[in-house]
């Protein structure tokens, strides 16, 4: 649980929720086919099972001098220019994070896994 602090008080935001809304904006990101497991013990899976996108294996989440800092582990489409991609996610992910929670954002690291034709 992540909790912000403002003039009204304490609000608790769940990892499970923050993972969701990272994993819903990264899936209509233009050039992301989808998105891969972020646990290495469980990376061969990963290869035959699809990740669901609101599981938190998805999105690693930690917190670093009070700030926010978000692991994404994608697919990319095929022909698309990737630092284009992971650089379009990262910024998309850091706005939205922001803007719906109020948590600021300190790094967002988007790890290339494959591509899909």
């Amino acid at each position: 649980m992540l909790t912000v602090e403002n003039h009204l008080g304490e609000i608790g935001i769940s990892k499970e929720c923050l993972s969701s809304l990272i994993g819903y904006t990264a899936s209509k990101c233009f050039g992301v086919a989808g998105l891969n497991n972020a646990e290495r013990t469980r990376g061969l899976l990963s290869v035959f099972k699809k990740a669901d996108i609101g599981r938190k294996e998805c999105v690693s989440l930690g917190i670093r001098g009070g700030k926010l800092v978000i692991g994404l582990h994608i697919t990319v489409v095929f022909g698309t220019n990737i630092p284009t991609v992971a650089d379009s996610l990262a910024h998309k992910i850091r706005y939205t994070v922001e803007e719906k929670t109020g948590i600021e954002v300190s790094r967002v690291t988007v790890y290339v896994d494959g591509m899909k034709a």
